[in-house]
């Protein structure tokens, strides 16, 4: 037991995890507690972030899923706990299917254990900026079928890509592979008029760039509207989180002032 508790402070933290740890689960290690502490000290609001970011995951799930589409590909997708999207899509049509896609092994490996009851979802390892890959892997074939809509979610790990060109050139080849009627489902941060301390984002980005695998860098609007190009956009269109379809028993802690959120949201249809 002794080297079990050593490994796990061993562990260095994951984006994955520093979500999970946010959103009040129980998928991470010390490592993780430390970094989330250390933002949190920050930005007090992130772990509300987090919960309205779920929120608005299971709010463009039910819409694509109403909209007649039973196929979800989610990359980034963190651990899928309670309320994730098999379930949410599961209540709308019960022959759905999700791919999950992380690039934290023990992601992937928790949630294959939370997985293995059913036979309409699997996870996978695998990194946003090598779509090619994920396109290609075995798992992505096996369960999904390319000549029919699939909804792409994209949710809160584009700016784990601070690379401009490797992040609009990731959701291009994702889009491309897509047939017409598929979605785009994407949240990402984002400090648009919002009076942020320089110093307090720079300690972030200098948390995530040294502490994970995967650097953190916020966007303008401008910046994650081009990400939906060529995509009609659902209304509301890209606003912040709580303006995206509110829906009764949703987190209210942004509702007075939605900019605070300091993430937009929206979804896009491939005509």
């Amino acid at each position: 037991m002794a080297g079990s508790a050593d490994a796990a402070k061993l562990k260095p933290a994951t984006s994955a995890r520093i979500y999970d740890y946010f959103l009040g689960g129980t998928h991470n290690f010390p490592a993780d507690r430390d970094a989330a502490k250390s933002i949190a000290e920050r930005f007090p609001l992130t772990a509300a972030l987090a919960r309205n970011n779920r929120a608005f995951l299971r709010r463009a799930v039910r819409h694509v899923a109403g909209a007649g589409v039973h196929q979800f590909l989610d990359i980034g997708s963190g651990i899928p706990t309670e309320g994730n999207v098999h379930e949410v899509a599961a209540e709308v049509t019960p022959d759905a299917r999700v791919v999950y896609v992380d690039i934290d092994p023990v992601a992937v490996s928790e949630s294959l254990e939370i997985l293995d009851t059913t036979d309409r979802t699997t996870a996978m390892l695998g990194d946003l900026r090598d779509p090619q890959a994920i396109l290609a892997h075995r798992k992505v074939h096996g369960l999904l079928d390319f000549g029919q809509p699939i909804a792409v979610l994209l949710n809160a790990v584009l700016h784990f890509v601070p690379d401009d060109a490797q992040a609009n050139k990731a959701v291009a080849d994702l889009l491309a592979a897509l047939t017409p009627g598929s979605y785009l489902v994407a949240s990402h941060v984002s400090i648009d008029g919002q009076d942020v301390d320089d110093s307090d984002l720079a300690f972030v980005e200098n948390t995530y760039k040294q502490q994970t695998a995967t650097p953190f860098q916020p966007r303008t609007r401008t910046q994650i509207a081009q990400f939906f190009t060529g995509l009609e956009m659902v209304e509301p269109g890209l606003v912040w989180l709580p303006q995206w379809r509110p829906a009764p028993g949703d987190p209210a802690d942004f509702t007075d002032s939605p900019p605070t959120s300091s993430c937009l949201a929206g979804v896009g249809r491939l005509a």
